[in-house]
């Protein structure tokens, strides 16, 4: 028998089975989190978003030591770019598209 988890919270709180769930991070790269990274070139003021970093960082560690399924997405494009937008053949987004692991210290395939 499984498990139901109710959470408090805003703006209602809410029921979910652990078992039946993954936890769905999306796009917590360093290219759209840090200061020079694409996020920053089109104008996004990233300290804001970098304050996401330490709560996502908790609770990935809380879901994985509950020893859960985790979800990661991350942007990634061709090795000779031929994949990429045109919004995104500016020189300096193009060297920051490929700047290691992710904000939150992990890499893709961890779980």
């Amino acid at each position: 028998m499984s498990r139901i988890l109710s959470v408090d919270a805003e703006p209602y709180e809410f029921e979910f089975e652990p078992a039946r769930c993954a936890l769905l991070i999306i796009d917590m790269q360093r290219d759209f989190l840090e200061p020079g990274g694409f996020g920053e070139m089109l104008g996004n003021d990233v300290s804001q978003l970098r304050r996401t970093i330490d709560p996502n960082r908790k609770l990935l560690a809380a879901w994985r030591s509950a020893g859960l399924q985790v979800i990661h997405t991350r942007e990634g494009h061709r090795p000779d770019l031929t994949d990429l937008p045109p919004a995104k053949k500016n020189p300096r987004a193009q060297q920051n598209l490929y700047r290691g692991p992710r904000a939150d210290g992990s890499h893709p395939g961890q779980r």
